[in-house]
């Protein structure tokens, strides 16, 4: 007479396919949250670039584009340090050919884990007109 002996229980296989299925899952799953978290901090930075060329913008706008170009100041260093991080700028003018219409180039800079970042603004100002001044001069 033979006895029917069930098993309970898993075999070591078992076990050990479960643990190779279940350490993979988690590996991938932290390594996805990871980049996330990278990607969320790089998108910070580039907001927080964007903000400050905005800020420089209106800054130039605010004073006034002939102003500006005679001042000299066309780069700099913002004077707070945002999240730890250092951002400088740089602008550059051009005149347009047209009676006072520049275009103007704000660009902001920054490094993060010795790679360097950098985001870009045009726009067009318009600055004294040449035939409003001559205009005045006559009149």
């Amino acid at each position: 007479m033979k006895l029917n002996r069930r098993k309970i229980g898993f075999t070591l296989v078992e076990t050990m396919v479960a643990t190779a299925i279940l350490c993979g899952s988690v590996l991938t799953i932290s390594a996805v949250c990871s980049k996330a978290l990278t990607n969320t901090r790089l998108n910070r930075q580039y907001e927080t670039a964007l903000t400050l060329a905005d800020r420089q913008l209106s800054l130039i706008d605010y004073v006034g584009i002939d102003e500006f170009i005679e001042l000299g100041s066309f780069d700099g260093e913002f004077d707070e340090s945002i999240y730890g991080m250092l951002y400088t700028w740089e602008a550059s003018c051009q005149y347009e050919n047209l009676d006072d219409l520049y275009y103007i180039t704000v660009t902001v800079y920054w490094s993060d884990n010795n790679r360097n970042y950098s985001v870009t603004v045009d726009t067009m100002l318009n600055g004294i007109s040449i035939y409003a001044e001559t205009s005045e001069e006559t009149g």
